[in-house]
C-alpha cells in the first residue's frame, strides 16, 4: 500500500497516480497483483482527503519505496454499493450512500474503500465500475 493525501480538484489523477507508481514497483519485483486495486479514504474534509492506494499480492515485495507499507485491508461488516461512469460523478454515488445511511439509520467508520473492477489506468473514465464498500460501527 502507499498512502498519500490529495485534493478534490485533482483526485482521479492523484490517485492513479499512486497506483501507477505501486504497480511499477511491483512490476520491477516480477510481483503480479492478486486481486482488485482498492483506494481506502482513511480521512476526509472539504479540501481533500488522506488514503491508502493498495494492491493486493500473493508475496511481500523487497525494499518498500517511500510511504508504502505492507499491511491488511480493512475487515468487518460493510455495505456495498456500486458505482458506474466517471470518476467525477462520485458525489452522486456517495451522496445516496449517505442517504442510504440515514434512511436505515445506520452508522458509518470514517472509512471508505474504492474497489476498481476495471482498471482505472487503462479504462476508459466514463466505463468505471467501482465498488464502494461502507464500513459499519
Amino acid at each position: 500500500m502507499l498512502k498519500g493525501t490529495a485534493n478534490w480538484d485533482s483526485a482521479f489523477e492523484t490517485l492513479t497516480g499512486s497506483l501507477k507508481t505501486l504497480t511499477a514497483f511491483l512490476d520491477k519485483q516480477g510481483i503480479k497483483g492478486a486481486g482488485n486495486v482498492l483506494i481506502v479514504y482513511t480521512s476526509t474534509d472539504d479540501t481533500g482527503f488522506s488514503y491508502q492506494a493498495e494492491i493486493p499480492v500473493d508475496q511481500d515485495p523487497k525494499n518498500l519505496g517511500k510511504g508504502m507499507s505492507i499491511g491488511n485491508s480493512p475487515e468487518g461488516k460493510t455495505l456495498k454499493f456500486v458505482h458506474r461512469g466517471s470518476y467525477d460523478n462520485m458525489d452522486n454515488t456517495y451522496e445516496a450512500i449517505t442517504n442510504h445511511l440515514d434512511d436505515k439509520k445506520l452508522e458509518a467508520k470514517d472509512t471508505f474503500i474504492e474497489e476498481y473492477i476495471t482498471d482505472p489506468l487503462k479504462t476508459a473514465e466514463d466505463k468505471l465500475i467501482i465498488n464502494v464498500f461502507v464500513p459499519l460501527k
